[in-house]
């Protein structure tokens, strides 16, 4: 068991929302749950009872009421939650109608904008008068490709408050990227930026959207945001739809309506970020999506009215659809878009202290950064306002748990989370209940009947295997795009164990409760049989301060498999043998031999995807001299080829 780092006050403990609702249920049900293991347990064997406190908790407005909460058959996936049920997710975001500020955004180039909920709705009612008239309308795809500033935020309410389906990417995808998403999905209309701020540059969009513009002909109407680019026109793009600017378009005013939808109608449109093929269109529902994120919002990060959320992410990853569901707490949002070292590694901790935020979400790789920049947050800002610390994307190393509480502040809850696309949401989550202990993660979300299974398909418990889910959850996908048979569905998530969830982490549920992730396990190495995750490998390299990134692999070599390790090294270190000896000495002797890498070589970049996951099945294929597909959802697909046909790798 490793040491605790952080544990909530009595005090603290107390304020929560995660208490309040567990007197709530003790209440209602004649029950005597006193911790957390015996809440999490409750919402597992009793699901409906849960999922129905969950709505009244959150005040969830049916407009015709449910006839029951599940229907299920014997095996996943089968359920109907709340069928028969009709509601509308924009409303539930927009329910604050006061002057106080939902949103501010903010670009990397300084510029700063607020809008009160107030003039949110306001903004969604006009956008969506305009959409309407533009033939929008149940079930219709509006697509965007869009930085994280509040026409986006515009763009979705107005979308979904119309029973319209929502689907983003980022600007920074490359031409392929956007097709392999939007081509498969057939918009009828498209949002997107002329220009975007990045690393201090104004990257124009133009040539980039006529190319896509003449690879897909569903679309009826292009609506251009100048944002970066001020001196745009309509007649600069080529396409069959009617083209107008952001401004033009519509003009703010009047009250958002809301068309009333079937629990289960879609929502969210997200993709996978795997690179092998193009991306799966997942779809995500209304009802869902909504009762998942106010659950987690609400009672895992313990978010109100009186806090403000900050989540660095782009729109094309599920982390910004995750983070702007916290306006239907009450919370306010702060949205930021460009490069978090802009124009220098401080950046968002300025956000921090400038705007008050109250719980911060980032990625592994910042906090690392952070430490690798030498930075001490706790003495050069003032970051009384931040009371939570969230982390997502990959594991949290030991030493980045150490930083956090040494550097940055030590009454904090730093809760490191993993869910996914696939589930837009946790499955292991935050908890201001808990305390938080080193390298760990808190433990499971309610409602979440989340176990490890071995490759028998037995559970163990302080042993590493597959996570899966047992039991439906409401925010579990509704389909596949293009899927009528769910054939791809069940593929993708449910034949690896029959009827049971599992989506390719590979995890550990630890014997006092908390969990931890290894990784992925479609990239999990195999050396003589023994399965390795490669976050095992990267926490400890994470020591070598020579070394500033890596990617481990699976080579086959003589009929089994040997690990390979690449090495992104500091400026001016040399990857000699004393430092290889080092990387191995440190790998050795904190995990196992069979850890330890056959081979370590230099690359100058690690190949990572968009939202910043380092992409080790990309990086095996091309050692094994196998193509890589969808390149597009790669940042850095040029990094790809300092892996190829390396003649190391042939002895």
């Amino acid at each position: 068991m490793s040491e605790i780092l952080w544990q909530p006050s009595p005090e603290r403990i107390a304020q929560t929302r995660m208490e309040a609702f567990r007197h709530l249920c003790n209440q209602r049900h004649a029950l005597a749950i006193t911790d957390y293991p015996a809440l999490h347990q409750w919402s597992i064997d009793q699901r409906e009872d849960f999922w129905q406190a969950i709505v009244d908790y959150f005040g969830i407005t049916f407009h015709q009421p449910p006839e029951t909460v599940l229907r299920e058959g014997r095996q996943m996936p089968s359920a109907q939650w709340f069928p028969g049920a009709t509601l509308n997710f924009a409303e539930h975001l927009l329910r604050r109608r006061d002057d106080a500020v939902a949103l501010i955004a903010i670009g990397e180039d300084g510029q700063r904008e607020q809008l009160s909920f107030a003039e949110l709705a306001s903004h969604v009612a006009g956008l969506q008068k305009s959409l309407q008239a533009a033939g929008v309308g149940l079930g219709d795809r509006v697509a965007a490709c869009m930085p994280n500033t509040w026409q986006t935020l515009v763009g979705m309410l107005a979308t979904t408050s119309l029973g319209a389906v929502w689907s983003c990417s980022s600007p920074d995808f490359g031409t392929q990227g956007v097709i392999d998403r939007f081509g498969q999905i057939e918009p009828k209309v498209l949002i997107t930026c002329a220009g975007y701020h990045y690393a201090g540059k104004a990257i124009d969009q133009t040539l980039k959207l006529n190319e896509i513009l003449q690879r897909l002909p569903s679309l009826e109407h292009l609506i251009i945001v100048p944002y970066a680019r001020p001196q745009a026109r309509t007649e600069d793009y080529a396409s069959q739809a009617r083209i107008s600017l952001w401004q033009d378009f519509y003009q703010a005013g009047g009250e958002p309506e809301f068309v009333a939808v079937p629990f289960a109608h879609p929502l969210y449109i997200l993709y996978s970020s795997g690179t092998t093929g193009v991306p799966k269109c997942i779809i995500h529902s209304t009802g869902g999506v909504l009762l998942q994120h106010v659950k987690e919002h609400g009672l895992h990060v313990d978010l109100g009215p009186a806090d403000r959320l900050f989540y660095y992410t782009t729109c094309g990853w599920m982390m910004w659809n995750w983070l702007v569901s916290a306006l239907a707490v009450g919370s306010s949002i702060v949205l930021y878009d460009g490069s978090p070292f802009h124009p220098g590694p401080q950046r968002l901790l300025d956000l921090i202290e400038h705007e008050r935020i109250t719980v911060f979400g980032t990625s592994p790789k910042y906090l690392a950064t952070l430490e690798s920049n030498g930075l001490q947050p706790r003495l050069s800002h003032d970051l009384s306002s931040l009371k939570t610390l969230l982390s997502t994307g990959s594991a949290l190393s030991p030493h980045s748990y150490d930083y956090v509480y040494r550097q940055i502040k030590p009454d904090l809850c730093l809760a490191s989370m993993s869910g996914g696309t696939d589930i837009i949401s946790c499955f292991v989550a935050g908890n201001p209940l808990l305390p938080v202990r080193r390298s760990e993660m808190q433990g499971k979300g309610l409602g979440m009947a989340i176990e490890v299974w071995n490759d028998a398909g037995q559970r163990v418990i302080g042993e590493k295997g597959e996570l899966v889910c047992t039991r439906h959850f409401p925010a579990m996908p509704i389909g596949l795009w293009n899927d009528p048979q769910q054939e791809k569905l069940h593929d993708s998530y449910f034949s690896q164990f029959p009827g049971v969830w599992a989506q390719g982490d590979y995890a550990e549920e630890l014997t006092h409760g908390s969990w931890m992730i290894h990784g992925r396990s479609d990239a999990v190495l195999n050396p003589g049989g023994v399965r390795i995750g490669t976050a095992e490998i990267y926490r400890q390299v994470e020591k070598v301060a020579q070394v500033q990134d890596c990617v481990a692999i699976g080579q086959q070599w003589q009929d089994d498999v040997r690990v390979v390790l690449f090495v992104r090294l500091a400026d001016g270190a040399v990857l000699d043998e004393a430092l290889e000896q080092q990387i191995r000495h440190v790998i050795r002797a904190n995990t196992t031999p069979r850890h330890v890498p056959a081979k370590i070589l230099a690359v100058s970049d690690i190949p990572r995807t968009i939202s910043g996951k380092v992409v080790e099945l990309a990086v095996r294929n091309v050692v094994h001299g196998r193509p890589v597909k969808n390149t597009d959802a790669l940042a850095n697909p040029e990094a790809l080829e300092q892996f190829r046909q390396r003649p190391e790798l042939q002895e």
